[in-house]
Order: structure tokens, then sequence, then C-alpha cells
């Protein structure tokens, strides 16, 4: 893509008024000195359900937008409304981030890749033989192939709906091989993380409208590492419990960061800072948390 002077992008959702996205691409477009405006386009407010992505995508497109994100709960449905998808999102059956060049809506997925960038720079040295991960939503799809890509001997994937852990794990396995990955249901914990080198935790539990910890507090022990893709809070009472037992850990800022600059990269043909931006990320998420 040709840098330009300004883009216009926006993130289509549901409840997507406390994102942080929007400022975190538009601090990082402020410092590369080009003008950007970056929209919310909540299906809420608008009164629409989630199967209406395809109309917003193709209204963004003709109303001149650069491109979109994407959030819950359309990742999945807006799919059949794109012309193109790149490898990863392909793979995942998900995109999160929308590209308009040439007429054309390719469709990308920067969680992957956001949550391995996280997870390489925070956990460097985590082992990763046996891992355990709470939820197996869309968030969880993508932190589950970004594991498993990052080298996870086997990935047990653990929901409270046991079709839709099986139905992550199936997909899991044509992708990655039998032998990688399983399904669990949580009364499998015990056992799970008393062998695991680490757990990742992949539901809203903990944010700040749903607190609490996802886990019994018992199960958790020195011997884990411990990473979340909750970002508001940074800390949150799993990562402070974890801490105190002296879990190596690792917060959902890294993951919020990296997947915000594969998409500004995308939407601009411009190098993000990544580093500007987790000190943003930090910023950004506190202020939030003073507020709350």
């Amino acid at each position: 893509m040709v840098p330009q002077d300004s883009y216009l992008v926006g993130l289509i959702g549901s409840g997507i008024g406390p994102s942080l996205s929007p400022a975190l691409h538009q601090r990082e477009a402020d410092r590369q000195g080009v003008r950007y405006l970056y929209r919310l386009i909540d299906i809420d407010r608008l009164g629409v359900g989630a199967e209406a992505v395809g109309d917003l995508v193709r209204a963004a497109r003709d109303l001149g937008f650069d491109g979109l994100n994407i959030t819950h709960p359309c990742k999945q449905l807006v799919i059949p409304h794109l012309d193109a998808l790149a490898p990863q999102a392909e793979a995942l059956g998900a995109v999160n981030t929308v590209v308009f060049e040439d007429g054309r809506a390719v469709g990308h997925n920067t969680d992957v890749t956001g949550f391995a960038a996280s997870f390489a720079r925070g956990l460097p040295d985590a082992p990763l033989e046996r891992v355990a991960q709470l939820g197996a939503g869309g968030a969880g799809a993508a932190v589950a192939h970004a594991l498993l890509t990052l080298g996870a001997g086997h990935l047990t994937v653990v929901d409270a709906l046991p079709d839709r852990a099986a139905g992550l794990a199936a997909a899991l396995k044509r992708h990655f091989g039998a032998e990688r990955a399983a399904a669990a249901g949580p009364e499998a914990l015990p056992a799970l993380l008393g062998d695991a080198d680490g757990i990742v935790h992949a539901t809203p539990t903990g944010m700040a409208a749903h607190p609490g910890l996802p886990l019994p507090a018992e199960l958790l022990h020195p011997g884990l590492w411990v990473a979340e893709v909750v970002y508001r809070p940074l800390e949150t009472e799993l990562l402070r419990t974890a801490g105190a037992l002296g879990c190596a850990t690792l917060d959902g800022g890294g993951m919020a960061v990296f997947q915000a600059a594969d998409a500004f990269r995308l939407f601009t043909g411009r190098e993000p800072d990544s580093t500007r931006m987790l000190t943003d990320i930090a910023e950004l998420a506190g202020a939030a948390g003073a507020r709350n």
C-alpha cells in the first residue's frame, strides 16, 4: 500500500464504546504526522444485528474508508462479504481487520500475530510443552493458533461450553496435527494445571464489567506461567493472584498493542513504533481504570 497523507478507518462491533483502539491508532498517527480519523461503528447504537456487518462493510467502502477493524460478534460473520482472505484469517476462520484497496475488501487477522508477538516479547523463555487455555471463543481461537505456531507441544482448550471447546480443538488438529490439541471441561482443570507449563486466559472474566477469577485460586502454583488477553485493567485479579504466588505473568496490553500495530501497518503501509504504543496502552488503560 502506498502511504497517504490521511486515512479514514473504523471499528465495527457490539458495545465498543470503551475500546482503546481509536486512541492507540490516533496517537501513533499523530506522531507520524498523518491525519487519521478512527470511527466507532457500534451495532448496538445503530440498532442492528451482527448480520448487518456486510452492509456496514459495503457502506464503509463506498464512503471511502481505507479499512476497518472488526470485533465481537462479527469476526466470523464478515467473511462471506469479503473479496479475499489472508492465509492466517482463512486458517482461523475469523477476521479482525479489513483493508480496502483497488475496490476490493481483504480480510486479515492480527489477533494471532498480536498475541504471538506479545508472548515472544513478554515470556521469551517460557516452556511450551504442555499448555492449558481457558476460553474457546474468538479471542481463544486466535490465541490457540498463536501458541501452536509458537511451538506449543500440546494445547488443551477448556471451555464451559463443551461443543465450543471441541470445535476449536478439532480445527486445531486439522491445521497442526491430531496429537497437538485437545478439548476439556472446567472439571479437568485440577489435573491439567498440575502438569501444565502455563495457562492462557481468554474469557471476559477479570474485565471491569466482569470482575473475579476465572478459576479457583488454589489451582495456581509457582511452576505455572500465566498469560491474559484482558487489558482493562492491565492487572486483572488473575494476574495479581498469580504474581503473588511467584508465577511469571503476561498482561493483555501487549496483545492489544501488537494487533493494533499490525492493523495500522496494513491500513497505512507505514511502520508503527510498538514500543511507543506499549507506553500508550499503559497510560490509556490506567486513565480508563481511574475513571471507572
